[in-house]
């Protein structure tokens, strides 16, 4: 498995995040919150969270995937992807329905990117030796 599975990995969460801001977008029609206001409805501001937390796990997990893949392997990098990807999924369904309903989706992404930090700093300090 090459780099390329990896690059489509990484196209994957950029269009997921695409996606999460389309939906807020499309929110902040719906529940008329007008720009550049990010509060007012319970529920707009729960795809605005959704989008901007995945921003944010996005600066860890993509070059966290790169350094995993160089440093460990980039089939373990693959698979940590995929479950980064199902994560995200799974945390803004259930956060967009129910804040409380997060909590899948939140620890596979912690997990996934834990996983890739921690694997890329051992992988680099072993590769360093």
């Amino acid at each position: 498995m090459g780099m390329s599975w990896l690059s489509l990995i990484t196209v994957a969460a950029l269009i997921e995040y695409f996606v999460f801001v389309f939906m807020t977008g499309q929110a902040r029609v719906k529940y008329k919150v007008e720009a550049p206001a990010t509060t007012g409805d319970p529920v707009f501001e729960r795809y605005y969270r959704v989008q901007q937390n995945t921003l944010e796990q996005l600066v860890i997990f993509i070059p966290a995937l790169w350094l995993f893949a160089e440093y460990v392997g980039p089939r373990s990098a693959f698979v940590l992807g995929l479950i980064f990807l199902a994560g995200r999924a799974l945390y803004a369904r259930g956060y967009i329905r129910e804040p409380s309903q997060r909590q899948t989706g939140a620890m596979a992404t912690f997990a996934a990117n834990g996983i890739l930090v921690l694997g890329s700093l051992i992988g680099l300090i072993v590769h360093a030796l």
